[in-house]
């Protein structure tokens, strides 16, 4: 049953934010029913019990525990490992799994089998785990296209068909009910109708349509009977694009080297070259036994175990502890790359915006006053589940009943209230004759105006606008003090997209921009400086997938915009941006020290061990301390530094100057 309808104000607001739940992400198994996870948690709990056996003394069981360990843990990237070595190009073959593929094989040739165990088990984890996030969001993009109906009806000679949404061919004549959701991109031949695109532009008010306006798939039409003729196919359309969009970008951030990787490469090939030439060097000399020895003490002082858990380790605190400021990291890189952002784009409605319109003007003729054009206007509108029909509603402080209310589809409504004729609509519908200044003046604020005529005289307009979150000025300052951009993406007009930006304190602004073109200027931008994209709705997927980092506010955001994010919110709090960030860099400083400690090891060691001066249990030993001091440097991303105290959002909230660390 189609919910009540009203015409002056369109159609049953259905947001960006609205959605229904997401069969996909349900598919997503939790964690703890993960088949990937399986191996890393199996070699962990074996590489812990033999631990604990080797201190009672049962070295058998301790070994056979450990070996188990090892060969579930290296299942897991050593087949990888070898393949990529094997059929990879250039230095594309060499990575992180490759070097601990070759430092586990040479310390269980060396007898040390926990050691091995230890690194695998490391290893796999973090290797898993970034695995199960990018696979999450690359399913989830199927969400998108839950905005398309399965089925339409389409106008033949003979009559109306209902045929599934595949089978719509371009030129076909579609017939779009009241509430229902157009299958395909069109262009209207007859009908009038408000029509709710917020998923798919962002405009956050429906946007009065008729013969000649295009449509998108997926937008929700208002009360009115619309004929739409088909531009594309069912399977080939603007929401199907955003998709191909969100996968394309996916694809191309999924070849961005880590930065472990990016150090590791030109390390791998020195490792094994000077390994073999020890080996070859004790040949000529006639000692091979000592030398291939050395050999392998070489690999395992040059093998990366401080490395390998320099930057998990980090990021693993870092993360864990963003959580608890209601910042989701989806990933090891979506944290590496948050502490390089340098500019940041915004969504505007949903982001910046509170996405729930409110009346922020009113201008009445000389004999009327505001609060009797709110209070006919809401009479009118009481049932109204449009936009503007709640904002005037809400803002109405009389409460009046309005008989004989009549919707006219596309331009606005007509009732009697106090026995007198109200009409209520858009300036195309009603001329606001005297107020026509005003209106004006308010339109050019961002706002939309609702004219109010009484007994067939204007009484008054009011202008209603979704209004900028109290704290985004305050963001967005504290975003400049850290030397980073801001630029606002959004598919509403320039006037509204002005408006706002201007109150938020902005750099720069981009209005009118449909999916294909937000995702465009952030792939251009990144290209040029680190760009993170903030969003929550559908329309922002492809710019989210395509940035640096893409951020979805997730406690209000669509499932496709959290799924296409790197990094989600839990709440709204615009201020967590730059708190988010700042936490990033910091924890980026501390990896950045600790890849660098695990470097210097792997340099002082690999002489030392050369030349005999350590032997196989001094390396150990060495690399066993190496890792303490990793593992407790990393820790410190735990800690969170943020402003001690919060002032109440507001325009005129400033950023405290006053911090303190927590954790």
């Amino acid at each position: 049953m189609t919910k009540p309808m009203d015409a002056c104000c369109g159609t049953e607001p259905t947001s960006s934010n609205d959605h229904e739940p997401d069969p996909v992400r349900k598919a997503v198994e939790p964690w703890w029913r993960d088949r990937a996870l399986l191996l890393p948690v199996f070699a962990g709990i074996a590489w812990t019990s033999g631990l604990v056996l080797d201190w009672a003394g049962l070295s058998i069981a301790a070994l056979t525990v450990h070996s188990l360990g090892l060969i579930a843990g290296a299942w897991t990237f050593v087949p990888g490992a070898l393949r990529l070595l094997v059929t990879g190009r250039g230095r594309g073959r060499l990575g992180v799994s490759l070097l601990m593929t070759i430092a586990a094989a040479g310390a269980v040739i060396l007898g040390h089998v926990g050691e091995a165990a230890a690194l695998a088990f490391l290893f796999s984890i973090a290797e898993t785990l970034e695995d199960r996030a990018m696979d999450r969001a690359r399913r989830s993009l199927r969400a998108l296209l839950s905005l398309v109906p399965e089925t339409a009806r389409v106008s033949h000679p003979t009559g109306a068909e209902t045929v599934p949404a595949e089978r719509i061919r371009a030129s076909d004549v579609l017939l779009v009910g009241a509430g229902e959701r157009v299958a395909t991109d069109g262009v209207i031949t007859s009908g009038r109708s408000w029509l709710d695109t917020a998923a798919i532009t962002g405009e956050s008010i429906p946007v009065e349509v008729g013969p000649g306006d295009t449509v998108s798939a997926g937008s929700v039409n208002g009360s009115g009977t619309l004929r739409v003729t088909a531009t594309a196919d069912g399977r080939d359309n603007s929401l199907t694009q955003i998709v191909r969009l969100v996968e394309q970008a996916h694809a191309a951030k999924g070849e961005r080297a880590r930065l472990a990787d990016r150090i590791a490469r030109p390390l791998v090939p020195v490792v094994l070259i000077a390994a073999a030439l020890i080996a070859v060097f004790g040949f000529i000399v006639g000692d091979p036994a000592t030398w291939s020895e050395r050999a392998l003490v070489v690999l395992v002082a040059a093998s990366p175990c401080a490395l390998a858990i320099a930057v998990p380790v980090t990021v693993i605190s870092a993360i864990g502890s963003a959580s608890g400021f209601g910042v989701i990291i989806k990933s090891g890189a979506a944290f590496e790359q948050l502490g390089t952002i340098r500019r940041v784009a915004f969504d505007k409605t949903g982001t910046l915006t509170r996405n729930r319109p409110e009346v922020v003007g009113v201008h009445t003729a000389a004999e009327h006053t505001e609060d009797e054009v709110l209070a006919m206007a809401a009479a009118v509108e009481a049932t109204s589940n449009h936009p503007l029909g709640q904002a005037v509603t809400a803002a109405a402080t009389q409460r009046l009943e309005a008989t004989e209310v009549q919707e006219h589809p596309g331009h606005g409504l007509t009732g009697v209230v106090r026995a007198r004729r109200v009409r209520v609509g858009s300036p195309r519908w009603i001329d606001p004759q005297a107020l026509s200044e005003a209106a004006a003046a308010m339109a050019g604020e961002g706002m939309s105006i609702v004219v109010v005529e009484i007994d067939e005289q204007v009484a008054g307009v009011i202008g209603v606008r979704d209004q900028l979150r109290p704290e985004a000025p305050e963001a967005v300052a504290a975003l400049h003090g850290q030397g980073i951009a801001t630029v606002m993406l959004t598919g509403d007009n320039t006037r509204t997209a002005q408006a706002i930006a201007a109150q938020a304190g902005i750099d720069e602004v981009r209005a009118e921009q449909l999916p294909p073109d937000k995702a465009e200027y952030v792939r251009d931008s990144a290209a040029r400086t680190a760009t993170a994209m903030i969003g929550d709705g559908i329309n922002d997927a492809p710019a989210l997938a395509s940035a640096i980092v893409g951020i979805a506010m997730g406690a209000t955001g669509s499932a496709a915009a959290v799924e296409s994010a790197d990094v989600a919110f839990t709440g709204t709090d615009l201020r967590l941006i730059p708190d988010a960030l700042a936490h990033a860099r910091r924890g980026r400083r501390i990896m950045t020290g600790n890849i660098a400690l695990a470097l210097s090891i792997i340099v002082v060691l690999f002489p030392l061990a050369l030349f005999g001066v350590l032997g196989l249990a001094a390396v150990v030993l060495v690399h066993e301390v190496a890792e303490v001091v990793v593992i407790v440097n990393g820790l410190r991303a735990a800690r969170i530094r943020r402003p001690a105290v919060r002032a109440s959002p507001g325009p005129t909230s400033a950023v405290p100057d006053e911090r303190s660390e927590l954790g």
